[in-house]
């Protein structure tokens, strides 16, 4: 009778042993990932690998569950750390997107401004509006000298004096508070 109990006992400690050995095994081969979305399928093949080993000793093992994983201070960490520093390359990734899509916007508008020499004027004007409404404040703002020599230099007789490329040179002209000075 002795040596049941200590038979009994001993397949107690060794179907112990065996179950923490084969939880060990099989959760060192997933990730924490794959071991919360497949508890199911790891429990049973837990279950299947102990079966097999404990069959000869005539115990049968009837359920085996994954109910709570703890992770040590130092891997709970380094998984932050290595979660953080995923979630930055993808911000650096959407930013580097983000200006990708943004060159080829600006490369479109230029190539349509291009085509006609008043749009980039009109653009400069719209630019300055939206200063001017937003801030209270001196802009200084390029104007082509061509322009310039155009208005200064008329003669008399109302002829206006020749010009050439309208944006070879640029002079600034201070407008303070959207009144323009010279």
């Amino acid at each position: 009778m002795l040596s049941l109990i200590n038979r009994l006992d001993l397949t107690s400690i060794a179907g112990w042993l065996l179950a923490q050995t084969t939880l060990r095994n099989i959760l060192g081969t997933k990730s924490l990932s794959d071991l919360l979305a497949e508890r199911e399928a790891i429990s049973q093949d837990m279950q299947n690998t102990l079966d097999t080993a404990t069959a000869p000793w005539g115990v049968v093992v009837e359920r085996v569950e994954i109910k709570d994983v703890r992770l040590p201070a130092n891997l709970q960490r380094a998984m932050a750390a290595e979660a953080e520093a995923f979630r930055e390359a993808k911000a650096k990734e959407i930013a580097a997107d983000g200006e990708r899509n943004a060159s080829h916007a600006l490369r479109d508008a230029s190539d349509t401004m291009m085509q006609s020499q008043c749009a980039i004027q009109l653009r400069y004007l719209q630019t300055l509006t939206t200063i001017a409404s937003e801030h209270n404040s001196t802009i200084i703002f390029p104007v082509p000298v061509d322009l310039m020599s155009s208005m200064l230099n008329r003669p008399d007789t109302g002829e206006r004096a020749p010009t050439t490329s309208p944006n070879r040179d640029v002079r600034a002209t201070l407008i303070n508070e959207g009144t323009l000075m010279e």
